[in-house]
């Protein structure tokens, strides 16, 4: 049988190297560790790049997937060095990336009535394997906020919005999604919930009208109680403000590493 010719293996002579070359937007099983279930099951979009050195015209587009095939059922946040460390060999590179962005289930309690539901959170796995390795977690939280300066002004009601914090660290222990939820929808006005009656309504708005906040009082009170969590080394915290009055959005974002 005629070997076929390998194009992506023949030589460039540009002399110029490509910081990341690679796959985007595969769907793919994998597994996450539920701190109260041992293990959920979610369906994440897989992005997988390798650095390009200049010699090579380009890389084996498939060897990204077989190596997804090769760890299927095995895909988690653990193993990931496993297959950045796989993709490097595979694909003859110095350095590898790999981003893994999933919902993520976790079932809340509605304040008044109890009724249970299961609410989503997006969330991303992102690993770098170079000379040393890299991971960061990032999960999405939404949440009311409602404006100080407009409950301070109006003779009744005030305007709020739904506002979206997320939050990225770099830890040296385990740190449960659930656990960063739980943390971040304590800094806002009041939490989003999937399913509410009339008196958990009730309830939560007037939680949010007794706790306003600015977009700036939820970017710093994630990062005071951020700071204390000692397995957090880095972290960064983005929150948006969708405004329900203004045809604009307010933003605040700051950054942190620890020492």
């Amino acid at each position: 049988m005629k070997t076929m010719p390998d194009l992506q293996q023949s030589r460039d002579t540009r002399q110029i190297a490509i910081d990341r070359v690679g796959i985007k937007d595969v769907r793919y099983p994998i597994v996450v560790l539920d701190k109260n279930r041992s293990r959920q099951h979610t369906i994440a979009s897989v992005n997988m790049y390798v650095e390009l050195p200049h010699q090579f015209k380009g890389t084996h587009m498939s060897r990204f997937v077989e190596i997804l095939n090769q760890y299927r059922g095995e895909i988690t946040f653990y193993n990931m060095d496993r297959i950045l460390a796989a993709m490097k060999e595979r694909l003859e590179s110095d350095c590898a990336h790999m981003e893994l962005s999933f919902p993520y289930f976790i079932e809340k309690t509605a304040p008044v009535s109890g009724a249970r539901s299961l609410m989503s959170y997006d969330c991303r796995f992102i690993g770098t394997l170079a000379t040393d390795k890299d991971f960061v977690l990032e999960v999405c939280v939404p949440l009311t906020s409602l404006c100080p300066c407009s409950r301070e002004i109006s003779r009744y009601g005030a305007h709020n919005q739904r506002s979206y914090v997320r939050v990225a660290i770099r830890a040296h222990d385990m740190v449960w999604i659930e656990d960063l939820v739980a943390l971040v929808e304590e800094c806002g006005s009041a939490p989003v919930y999937a399913l509410l009656k009339r008196e958990d309504e009730k309830a939560v708005t007037e939680q949010a009208y007794e706790n306003p906040r600015f977009v700036e009082d939820i970017v710093r009170e994630v990062t005071r109680r951020l700071k204390a969590v000692a397995a957090i080394d880095w972290f960064s915290v983005e929150c948006e403000n969708f405004e329900s009055i203004h045809d604009h959005s307010a933003y605040a974002t700051l950054e942190y590493r620890r020492g």
